[in-house]
């Protein structure tokens, strides 16, 4: 049984489209310096512990009401009860979007084969050549890239999204993965949004690009994707 730290019992912006709720799961494989749910990241008590049970009897109280559930992180694909939670969302009548950041391939074939899921939102951190460098982490390559291809060939709905950020990424590198991404339907570009709990406290003081700038980026990449879109400038 699932064990969530946190909840977000209403978001209209989460699940694109949806009225939906927001769980978070602890855990993630990789440390990327800008991400501010460093608790969940590390597996450290958030003051929040809601087992399954609960989160059950908060849907039956919204029944009606939301239309999906949206399961974030940490990395919820390294939890093996992920399949059975997702299954019994769909029995209870709620779309799902799960949030990833590429890593378990296995698991998103499993989720999608089973149609366990109807939206998917993965986190592209950098161009390849770069990945370690913003996650802090070895990363396995060959399992993000046969990640985008389970989700583009998915036929659900999809995101590929990038918190950008001066110190990390550059017209240049941005550029780069969208020769990577090329064809994908959706791309965001997120503006990077400083925070207390940030893995690495030193970027409360780091740049961000101007709104403008975001937008440039946007249109020198809108040629590689179906639609493009810029976030929380």
């Amino acid at each position: 049984m699932l064990v969530f730290g946190g909840i977000q019992k209403t978001t209209l912006v989460d699940y694109p489209g949806e009225v939906a709720c927001t769980l978070f799961l602890p855990k993630c494989n990789f440390r990327c310096p800008y991400c501010y749910n460093s608790k969940l990241v590390f597996n450290e008590s958030t003051g929040v512990k809601i087992p399954e049970s609960e989160v059950f009897e908060f849907l039956e109280e919204r029944k009606g009401f939301l239309d999906g559930v949206c399961i974030t992180g940490g990395e919820p694909t390294l939890h093996s009860e992920l399949p059975n939670f997702c299954a019994k969302l769909k029995k209870f009548g709620l779309k799902v979007k799960l949030d990833t950041n590429g890593t378990n391939p296995e698991m998103l074939k499993k989720l999608v084969s089973k149609k366990l899921v109807d939206y998917i939102a993965m986190d592209i951190k950098a161009d390849p050549e770069n990945y370690d460098m913003v996650c802090h982490s070895p990363v396995n390559m060959d399992a993000i890239n046969e990640s985008i291809g389970i989700i583009r060939d998915s036929k659900l709905k999809y995101e590929f999204r990038t918190t950008v950020l001066p110190k990390f990424h550059t017209k240049e590198s941005l550029l780069k993965i969208g020769g990577w991404l090329k064809g994908a339907d959706f791309y965001a570009l997120q503006q990077f949004s400083p925070a207390p709990e940030m893995i690495d406290q030193s970027l409360e003081e780091a740049s961000k690009y101007a709104k403008e700038e975001l937008e440039s980026f946007a249109k020198a990449l809108k040629p590689f994707f179906n639609r493009i879109e810029v976030r929380n400038v």
